[in-house]
């Protein structure tokens, strides 16, 4: 159960501050009404107990908040008594009263406890009523004063009109109490959740800090990587060409130049759109480009095959990238790592699904067993989708990466044709 936190400074001294002048202006009223003469009980009490009384009732106003319960319980037993002693100042009494049990229902720690001294400090007030209507019987009996004219007698007029006004005082200030409360409880729960909310936020800014850390590191490794293992193997060409055959070691080399350009460009375009505070997307390569990755393979001296099984549809751009940078890795690992002659791509358009498969006729090592992040990267990415991926060797020598990305139907968009 939540429990209201107790005022702070400044509450504790706005309170002294009321109290002290609610004090003050009780004192100033028992010297009104005693100059002009008016005395709710038709005799004059002395000054000083008046004085006394307005004072007891009026100051412990000071800790309404900080002690409700007890503020409570004395201002009605010191208003009780100063009625039975007929020298209370009635009108800031009734304030001080309705005051102090509002401050119970709001501040009161407790509930349960709040509620039943509020009942306690309410209940005398109406037995007191039944008292002071018993012993004003003489007064109102008969016809009552001159001028009564109603369509009950005096005495029960004064009986249930005591009673409607207390119980529409008496009730207001517990609800008003008990609102003001709730109120104060609602507000402890926007705080807590406007906190949630935050921390929720910060955790999602990290998440997606990291998320697009990982996106670079990924694009870098796919793309870098890709031409980097290309241009090795081309030198490594065309040193091994250079002095028998002048021809093939000058395509090797250009084919260096082109891959070179090709990873600068793509650098570029990653730091620059990681400068923007919101970065354009980039025009994203998708199945339509294997082609080029084949025929890089193929400069670097491999047999490179490609098929496409079933018919294109509809993909979305997010799916023929994914599917793209796959081959794109699966390629390079076989370029670095496998020591192929001859590498196979297969695209398959299944009824939901968008099969890669990958095998080349190398010595069956991943780039993960060399030390690389690879296959690291395509099950990321698989992952993202949903998807499914097998990378291992195969039985009869060789590697081979087979991924499934699910294809959804999707709205005329851009064919992934390869």
């Amino acid at each position: 159960m939540w429990e209201r936190p107790g005022p702070t400074p400044r509450q504790r001294r706005t309170d002294l501050w009321i109290g002290l002048a609610t004090a003050a202006a009780a004192v100033l009223n028992v010297a009104m009404v005693r100059s002009v003469g008016l005395f709710v009980f038709h005799f004059r009490p002395s000054a000083a107990e008046q004085y006394a009384w307005a004072l007891a009732i009026a100051l412990p106003l000071i800790w309404r908040r900080t002690h409700p319960e007890i503020v409570t319980l004395v201002v009605a037993a010191v208003f009780i008594g100063g009625q039975v002693r007929g020298s209370q100042e009635t009108q800031f009494a009734s304030g001080v009263l309705f005051a102090a049990i509002y401050a119970l229902g709001a501040w009161g720690r407790d509930r349960v406890r709040a509620r039943r001294v509020r009942i306690v400090a309410i209940a005398p007030m109406f037995v007191w009523i039944f008292v002071s209507w018993l012993l004003s019987f003489d007064t109102l009996g008969g016809d009552g004063p001159a001028g009564a004219r109603g369509p009950v007698t005096p005495i029960l007029g004064a009986l249930v009109n005591t009673l409607l006004v207390n119980v529409l005082i008496f009730g207001f200030a517990y609800l008003a109490g008990e609102t003001a409360w709730l109120s104060a409880r609602r507000q402890h729960q926007l705080e807590v959740q406007a906190e949630e909310l935050r921390a929720a936020q910060a955790q999602a800014e990290e998440r997606a800090v990291f998320g697009e850390r990982v996106r670079i590191a990924r694009e870098l490794h796919d793309v870098v990587a890709h031409h980097v293992s290309v241009m090795g193997i081309q030198a490594s060409a065309a040193r091994k060409a250079m002095d028998r055959d002048v021809g093939t070691a000058r395509a090797a080399l250009s084919a260096v130049e082109e891959s070179a350009r090709t990873a600068v460009t793509e650098l570029r375009r990653m730091l620059g759109a990681l400068r923007l505070e919101t970065p354009a997307p980039a025009a994203a390569a998708g199945l339509d480009r294997v082609e080029e990755l084949l025929d890089r393979v193929r400069e670097a001296g491999l047999t490179a095959h490609h098929t496409v099984y079933g018919d294109p549809v509809p993909l979305p751009d997010s799916v023929s990238q994914a599917a793209y940078r796959i081959v794109q890795e699966a390629l390079t690992n076989t370029l670095k790592h496998a020591h192929a002659s001859t590498v196979d791509v297969r695209v398959r358009y299944l009824a939901r699904e968008l099969e890669i498969d990958v095998a080349d006729d190398g010595r069956g090592v991943a780039s993960s067993a060399a030390g690389g992040m690879g296959l690291i990267g395509m099950r990321e990415r698989v992952a993202v989708h949903d998807g499914t991926i097998e990378a291992g060797p195969r039985a009869d020598g060789g590697f081979r990466v087979r991924a499934r990305l699910p294809v959804e139907a999707v709205p005329a968009q851009r064919v992934a044709q390869p």
